[in-house]
């Protein structure tokens, strides 16, 4: 299978296994990671959802290439709208996603890393959105995410200059939570369980807050902030950790 899904206890994981061309995106892969989403959007013990590439050398090289020549312009505007809206599942999924980068991940790969939640990534990851060197532009999120991620400066020399980021300098301009020596997907793990043990629900609503902080100017998102916290506290979970913490014991929390 070119992308395969599978599910360990709390945590599942989406793998690009196209390892003899650098797990590249083709149309029918990215249909087939939106098909894999919505599977684990419907199993609710799922609490973290893991993305990574097979193989040693690549999380994720980009699109096909040769799926993008001699296409009509409607067929062009429809792909990158394929992209988007299966990357922006993402966005809504009810539990977090974190991208293990193992290798290269540029131009369609870096948008998917780019749409999860969080980054990890080997000492050997390298990033890019390489397409200014194809005459193209970024179409599936890219241009959007990354700003948002690592300033307006920085995502314009990357996307205007095509370069290359190492795992240090991802690290240091904030398109990376961590870099990792030892085993990914054990790093992931660990990662994960530092908040995954707390109230879905709650988790769900704080993530909710902070997208909102980009879509709107500062009076709006606080009246936002305010509403989501407001149902927060309306929460069975909420009552759960306060109580817990006068009686000063650990909270169990049920998703409620």
């Amino acid at each position: 299978m070119t992308v395969e899904l599978a599910v360990h206890g709390d945590f599942a994981t989406i793998t690009l296994n196209r390892p003899e061309v650098l797990n590249a995106l083709s149309f029918t892969i990215i249909r087939k990671i939106g098909e894999a989403i919505d599977a684990v959007a419907a199993r609710p013990e799922i609490r973290a959802l893991f993305f990574t590439g097979a193989g040693e050398k690549a999380f994720c090289a980009g699109a096909d290439i040769k799926e993008l020549r001699n296409r009509s312009l409607s067929e062009q505007k429809r792909g990158a709208e394929l992209g988007q809206s299966v990357f922006a599942k993402l966005d809504d999924l009810p539990v977090t996603s974190i991208a293990l980068v193992n290798g290269y991940a540029f131009g369609g790969g870096l948008e998917l890393a780019l749409a999860c939640t969080f980054r990890l990534a080997s000492r050997k990851a390298k990033f890019g959105l390489p397409e200014i060197k194809l005459g193209l532009v970024p179409g599936y999120g890219g241009t959007q995410r990354l700003p948002r991620l690592v300033g307006e400066s920085r995502a314009l020399e990357m996307i205007m200059t095509g370069r290359t980021v190492d795992a240090e300098e991802a690290l240091g301009i904030g398109l990376v939570n961590r870099v990792v020596d030892g085993s990914l997907t054990d790093a992931g793990a660990e990662f994960a369980q530092s908040f995954c043990g707390y109230s879905l629900p709650v988790l769900n609503l704080a993530r909710r807050a902070v997208q909102r902080a980009w879509e709107n100017p500062l009076h709006a998102g606080l009246r936002i902030e305010a509403d989501l916290s407001t149902l927060a506290y309306q929460t069975a979970d909420a009552e759960e950790g306060m109580a817990a913490f006068e009686q000063k014991r650990k909270a169990k929390f049920q998703d409620g």
